[in-house]
């Protein structure tokens, strides 16, 4: 037996009902009752795709300004776009931007302050 991948990203909030509207304005997550799911099959690149598991040193700054002991990472399209957007819409965006050979990352924080990490993939060949 083994693990085979990642199930998903359970969290607390204060208010769930507004934490849950600020993704869907912000990031288009439609969510049920319970949360919602992402099917690989729905991703223009199910084929190539992957779910990165990493831990991270205690003391790392890679989830900063954020105080929780995690950061979630959400694949994207249009990456420069929806940053901007997101900036007009007055969330809170990190002035980083990488571009590398693993594709293009932006960062933001959620409104309970935790890092969310934004990742959109290379072009496929």
């Amino acid at each position: 037996m083994r693990v085979t991948g990642f199930g998903g990203l359970f969290f607390k909030s204060a208010d769930p009902k507004r934490l849950y509207e600020w993704y869907e304005k912000h990031l288009g997550i439609k969510y049920e009752k319970w949360g919602t799911s992402f099917k690989w099959a729905d991703d223009p690149q199910a084929g190539e795709g992957q779910t990165a598991w990493a831990i991270f040193p205690e003391n790392t700054k890679h989830f900063e300004p954020s105080k929780a002991s995690f950061m979630m990472n959400f694949r994207v399209e249009g990456l420069k776009d929806l940053l901007a957007k997101m900036r007009a819409d007055g969330a809170q965006v990190d002035d980083k931007y990488e571009e590398s050979e693993y594709g293009n990352f932006g960062w933001v924080m959620d409104p309970d302050g935790n890092r969310i990490e934004l990742w959109e993939p290379p072009a496929q060949k």
